[in-house]
């Protein structure tokens, strides 16, 4: 019966985090390039695969009792996966909004050297004439613009041209590049559409748009959140009821103690 507290307890706080990350799937529906989350379960054991026999009363290989002590311990949580499903794919007409058509990720620096990775958005130039996120961190390859720039045009293959008032004809000003992962689902999400690599996601895999499976670049448009809110709200009851019934575990669990207290000689 305390064993059946324990598990109980493990349902409900297994749950409460799927209640969260679908809370946070949801909030995040118009989020420009969002990329949904998902819960991944996993059994609990006990260590060892046995429990001990108390005073040896109970043969543990006789009868119905050959497997009493492998009963499991609970649920846990095995990780937290992002969900890389392509978004909606919406005309803006912007010229420094970009969208990946199919797999990868643009490459981002931050401010300590470090990388991380995006699946695109609403650009702009920074404060040092640097093609960059919005919130300011440059792509990389580095991509200057000029301050007199007129027009900018950024192809499928991710070539970056510019017209500027002194150069009326276009100029190469750099190219966009491209990473994919082995297993995009464990980048660890950093916020603003940035991502990071991790052990489980594996090293990034440079490429170019177009070519080894990477994506095309696409701009004037915008990749929208891949959530859908008829599938989230299924979610979200499906996993309000697996509480509800850890909950009613933890009740009868609890009132079978009370018998127990109970008991007159």
């Amino acid at each position: 019966m305390h064993d059946a507290l324990y598990i109980g307890a493990t349902g409900m706080q297994a749950q409460q985090l799927n209640v969260d990350t679908i809370a946070n799937n949801l909030a995040n529906i118009n989020t420009t390039s969002y990329k949904k989350s998902r819960v991944n379960f996993s059994d609990l054991v006990v260590s060892g695969g046995q429990a001990p026999v108390s005073a040896g009363l109970i043969d543990p290989n006789a009868g119905v009792f050959a497997d009493a002590f492998r009963t499991g311990a609970g649920v846990g949580v095995s990780n937290l996966a992002k969900m890389f499903d392509l978004g909606d794919i919406k005309k803006t007409d912007a010229a420094l909004d970009v969208a990946i058509q199919g797999d990868g990720f643009l490459e981002v620096t931050m401010p300590d050297g470090s990388h991380a990775y995006t699946r695109g958005g609403t650009l702009k130039v920074n404060a040092d004439g640097l093609l960059a996120t919005q919130a300011g961190y440059p792509l990389s390859p580095g991509i200057t613009i000029p301050s007199n720039v007129k027009s900018l045009t950024i192809g499928t293959d991710g070539r970056v041209t510019l017209v500027t008032a002194d150069q009326p004809t276009a100029v190469e000003a750099g190219v966009l590049e491209m990473v994919r992962f082995t297993s995009p689902g464990m980048l660890s999400a950093q916020g603003d559409n940035l991502y990071r690599a991790t052990e489980g996601s594996g090293e990034a895999i440079a490429g170019k748009p177009g070519e080894d499976s990477m994506g095309l670049v696409q701009q004037g448009y915008l990749e929208g959140s891949n959530v859908k809110m008829v599938e989230e709200m299924v979610n979200l009851m499906v996993a309000q009821r697996a509480y509800e019934a850890s909950v009613k575990v933890v009740q009868a669990s609890d009132e079978m103690l009370g018998m127990v207290n109970n008991l007159r000689r």
